[in-house]
């Protein structure tokens, strides 16, 4: 009896060191995720429509817009501007190819912004604090400045500017064609000189908002004209 005992005892162990070992293997770390490599440009200054943005743009041409809107009161056409309660500007955007790859060459161009890029001249005007920042897998950094003397840093800012007037026409063409109908035109023509003057960059991203103008019999023709002009522009291979 000892023996069988025995026997059992062993045989109960050598099963259970296989139910052991047969067991899944350990799963591994789990790798970081790399981000992909962004680019932004935060703006700044107390007192402009839109006294606040920023815009992130990825390698991929995909980013965002955010933008605080400044409360408007008195009477006339600032009767129908944006108030206080005005939510803060949220959206996505996507940044051409060509567009997408300048962003990206001038970053890593510039030490991925890891410089001065303010200018050290006294007596400069107050234009709004702007920071163009990096970040990636290759590096990172951010620099910080009023006004800058370097050309690539002069035509970055230029660019994101550009971009962020687009934006903010967009935003007041959705209001207006629910609000100041009446006042599209006007604006419309403002936009399409700022096109043609390549103060107003990336007008795709505006689409949504041109396509309900062109949609809406209810408008002016000329309205309707004008926004489908601006939106076949910006509709063309880049």
């Amino acid at each position: 009896m000892k023996a069988v005992a025995l026997f059992l005892g062993l045989t109960a162990g050598s099963c259970a060191q296989t139910v052991v070992s047969s067991g899944p293997p350990a799963t591994p770390a789990l790798m970081p995720v790399v981000s992909i490599p962004q680019v932004s440009f935060q703006f700044e200054r107390v007192g402009l429509p839109v006294p606040k943005f920023t815009i992130v743009v990825h390698e991929d041409g995909t980013g965002t817009y955010q933008a605080q809107v400044a409360s408007v009161s008195g009477g006339g056409r600032a009767a129908v501007q944006p108030t206080a309660s005005s939510p803060p500007v949220n959206r996505p955007i996507k940044i051409s190819p060509p567009m997408t790859e300048t962003i990206f060459k001038t970053a890593h161009a510039l030490d991925h912004f890891n410089m001065e890029c303010a200018s050290k001249a006294k007596n400069i005007a107050d234009t709004g604090k702007k920071t163009l920042s990096y970040k990636g897998v290759d590096g990172q950094g951010s620099c910080l400045y009023n006004y800058s003397e370097n050309k690539s840093v002069t035509q970055l800012t230029e660019t994101f500017q550009a971009i962020a007037f687009t934006m903010d026409e967009g935003r007041k063409l959705e209001f207006m064609h629910r609000f100041d109908r009446l006042g599209l035109y006007s604006e419309i023509d403002v936009l399409s000189h700022e096109v043609q003057e390549k103060r107003a960059l990336e007008v795709g991203n505006i689409a949504p908002a041109l396509r309900a103008i062109i949609a809406d019999e209810d408008l002016m023709q000329k309205v309707r004209e004008r926004a489908a002009k601006l939106l076949a522009q910006a509709e063309e291979p880049k």
